[in-house]
């Protein structure tokens, strides 16, 4: 399935790579509140779909009260078989330049291909079709990953895309996708690059519905929360996108299905109460497993949130920690001493118990 805009735009940002700051609605009064903040806005169905500006997906509005009428107009309608319920409202940029950028698996190399188009847009697939040459190619070993001196020839037009590129590889490695596809890569009129628009296709992962946005989903984007939520019974919650990614896996490999993708890298680490909450929210949860590693981020005060929230909550599933890095002594004793668990020395280990505990 390929994930709605705003879930591929939210797992960009988790990789520190630039996308427009954005508000998911889910009616008319919400678009139109969104629009005030940005002024002229730009309003997107949220379907798990291709072609939307064609197909009239991809709405402008010079201010908040057209930012409503045309989320009135979509919502509800339908888009390549999907309806319409929620909608992306993102500000108007001032666009100098639009490119393409994606990351592909090839079956011919049965490898990584990364793929760059100096002009980007709704026609690239038309563009493409026509010139051979229009798409530049650049095939990657999966062991060494791309090197920094072939992405700089691959862009010479726009040169700060060598750094997107790579980190767009680093997306495609961490969700094990078939495809990330950036259209358009834009420039901006003050030099900056910011990903208009994002596909991913994971490989065989899916999300909890039919890729709208779930209320647990809008409610962990007004809060600033990087939140998918899955169809498994084992919650997870980590600190970055890819030890995120690491303990799904490890769920998967266990034989689990995790219930969710929530991490509090960043910012958002000191919000471990929040996600908690967000998370304990989510139907059908029988076990939690936190992964905490700090490097900056502190560990001690990721778990002081996680912690005081249980406290508040106590809900009665299972719980199980992994604690390593920063402020880790600090962290292991607060959670003896207040919920008198211990951590696990190996994630492995804490993961694997949380599966078990599902069942």
């Amino acid at each position: 399935m390929t994930l709605p805009e705003h879930q591929a735009k939210a797992i960009l940002a988790a990789a520190g790579l630039p996308v427009p700051p954005g508000v998911v609605c889910a009616n008319a009064g919400e678009a139109a509140a969104a629009a005030v903040r940005f002024g002229p806005a730009v309003v997107k169905a949220q379907v798990p779909a291709g072609g939307r500006s064609k197909a009239g997906g991809i709405r402008f509005a010079a201010d908040a009260a057209a930012a409503g009428r045309a989320a009135a107009a979509l919502l509800g309608g339908t888009i390549a078989g999907h309806t319409v319920g929620a909608m992306l409202v993102e500000p108007r940029l001032d666009i100098v330049r639009e490119t393409y950028a994606a990351v592909v698996a090839d079956p011919a190399t049965r490898g990584p291909l990364i793929l760059f188009g100096p002009n980007g847009g709704i026609e690239i697939e038309a563009i493409a079709a026509a010139d051979s040459g229009a798409l530049r190619r650049l095939p990657v070993d999966i062991l060494d990953g791309p090197a920094a001196d072939a992405l700089v020839r691959l862009v010479p037009e726009v040169p700060q895309a060598a750094g997107f590129l790579a980190g767009l590889y680093r997306v495609w490695r961490e969700q094990r996708a078939v495809l990330v596809e950036v259209n358009p890569l834009a420039l901006l009129a003050c030099g900056a690059l910011v990903a208009v628009d994002c596909k991913i296709v994971p490989d065989g992962a899916g999300t909890a519905g039919d890729g709208q946005p779930t209320a647990l989903e809008r409610q962990a984007h007004a809060l600033g929360l990087q939140f998918i939520e899955l169809d498994g019974p084992v919650g997870v919650l980590a600190n970055g996108a890819g030890l995120t990614m690491a303990t799904l896996d490890m769920v998967r490999h266990f034989g689990g299905r995790p219930a969710n993708f929530l991490e509090i890298g960043g910012d958002a680490y000191t919000r471990a109460r929040a996600a908690l909450l967000l998370l304990l929210g989510k139907p059908g949860l029988k076990s939690l497993v936190v992964n905490f590693c700090g490097a900056y981020a502190r560990t001690d005060v990721m778990a002081e949130g996680v912690v005081a929230a249980w406290q508040a909550l106590a809900p009665a599933i299972p719980l199980f920690f992994s604690v390593h890095g920063t402020g880790e002594d600090e962290a292991v004793a607060l959670i003896r001493g207040q919920l008198g668990l211990t951590p696990f020395e190996r994630a492995e280990d804490a993961v694997r118990a949380a599966v078990e505990a599902a069942r």
